[in-house]
């Protein structure tokens, strides 16, 4: 066996490891909402435990997900990436057909499975932030550069959002739009070009709120709730009556009135965050605030060091994952605190919903799968530096000094070769040629 070759085979026996942060802070949020769903929805069937069950259900479902994404090489799934774009586009139009989707509540969502229903959107979410860090890893220079890549992403983008409000589904359609604008700006779109799209979105999405009669309701509702406390404003009004009634050690785990029938709707599902507030008072709504910005902090810093690493897919992948958990816990909490209009987003891990918790725990484990294939590229370029096995981990690669020509344009003396640069295998060529490849935020001239 040759040099590269025996090199090769002690680099592919190199393993990674799941980022200890996040599997805390998706354990604690998980465990929080087992206890809440719990407490939540125990008056609101006739046998009391069965909400727990079927969310205890629909948990295990997502595990086997999150270990299925947990064990998915980032290459497979990036090469298969294209397919997601049409998948998802199947989703959301048999979703509409007659006999196929299921209408509840005069919203046609849902697909029936026949144990459950499945809400395609949820699935939708991260196909899209899946298809569009491959878009960007292939493009991030012309995204920055020219209005056709930049508008792509937007279009398709406006197309999904068009199917989702006919179902309707205008706050999951405000998300999807939200996180491609927001992954456009992290690829390195040109700010100033951005804006005037962004501007006629903006617009439209302001006309279609006002175009629906009980959009309008919701949008002078939430302004003044007891107005019309028993009316358009009734579940804005219980759950700050719930907020306020908690103080700040709150009533006790349990002990929660507006969960009881007649009062909070949807208790265990949209409004669980009352629930908390309620139950264990300011305390706990710190806990919950301090656990989403730790899980989206930590999502945030892990792409950032995939993007240094020039591992584009996963950083982009791992920024979508984070604005999605990031804005749809802010507008979840923000509808119980009065601060938005009331919208049908859950709050992610710990509301009741089969859909939701299904995928959200599929995305964290693509999540956990990129923080391991990232440890283990850091300990790849520690074997091929030469480093020991004690050596710290989380060292990155030198970026390379400007040579020749390209020194000179820039007015940097030339780098000496360093033996490890200059090391030839049996073909000659080196084994650590650099890749030119986009970088965060801006373009290449190297």
């Amino acid at each position: 066996m040759d040099v590269a070759a025996r090199q090769a085979t002690r680099l592919e026996a190199v393993t990674g490891r799941f980022d200890p942060w996040l599997v805390g802070f998706i354990v604690a949020l998980v465990s929080l909402g087992i206890v809440m769903v719990g407490s939540s929805s125990v008056a609101q069937a006739e046998t009391p435990t069965y909400i727990l069950m079927r969310h205890l259900m629909f948990l295990a479902v997502g595990t086997v997900a999150a270990v299925w994404a947990m064990r998915l090489e980032l290459k497979t799934l990036e090469r298969l990436a294209h397919w997601l774009l049409p998948i998802s586009l199947l989703l959301l139009v048999i979703v509409l057909i007659p006999g196929i989707g299921v209408s509840v509540k005069g919203a046609r969502r849902w697909l029936n499975l026949g144990i459950a229903g499945f809400q395609v959107v949820e699935a939708v979410k991260i196909f899209f932030i899946v298809w569009m860090a491959s878009y960007l890893k292939r493009f991030s220079e012309d995204v920055s550069a020219t209005w056709p890549a930049m508008l792509k992403p937007l279009g398709v983008a406006l197309l999904f959002m068009a199917l989702l409000l006919v179902q309707p589904d205008f706050g999951s359609a405000t998300l999807l739009m939200a996180i491609a604008g927001c992954m456009l700006v992290l690829g390195g779109a040109h700010l100033p070009r951005m804006f005037g799209p962004a501007m006629l979105v903006l617009l439209a999405m302001v006309a279609l709120a006002f175009a629906a009669p009980y959009r309008v309701r919701r949008l002078t509702s939430f302004m003044n709730p007891f107005e019309d406390a028993f009316g358009a404003g009734f579940q804005l009004s219980n759950a700050l009556m719930a907020i306020g009634r908690g103080e700040w050690l709150g009533v006790g785990l349990g002990a929660s009135v507006h969960k009881l029938p007649g009062y909070l709707p949807e208790a265990h599902n949209d409004f669980i965050f009352s629930v908390i507030a309620e139950e264990l008072g300011f305390v706990g709504v710190c806990l919950v605030v301090a656990l989403y910005v730790g899980l989206v902090g930590r999502a945030l810093w892990l792409g950032l060091q995939c993007v240094e690493m020039r591992r584009h897919f996963a950083g982009y992948c791992a920024f979508g994952i984070a604005l999605w958990i990031g804005l749809q816990s802010t507008v979840s909490m923000g509808v119980n605190l009065g601060l938005l209009p009331t919208k049908g987003l859950t709050l992610p891990l710990v509301s009741y919903g089969g859909s939701s918790v299904a995928m959200t725990m599929a995305a964290m484990g693509l999540l956990l799968r990129i923080s391991y294939e990232l440890e283990r590229a850091r300990r790849q370029v520690a074997r091929l530096r030469g480093e020991p096995a004690g050596a710290p981990q989380g060292a990155l690669p030198e970026a390379p000094r400007p040579v020749g020509l390209h020194a000179a344009r820039l007015g940097t003396p030339p780098a000496a070769p360093t033996p490890s640069a200059t090391r030839a295998d049996p073909r000659g060529t080196s084994r650590l040629r650099p890749r030119v490849e986009p970088t965060f935020g801006g373009r290449n001239i190297a």
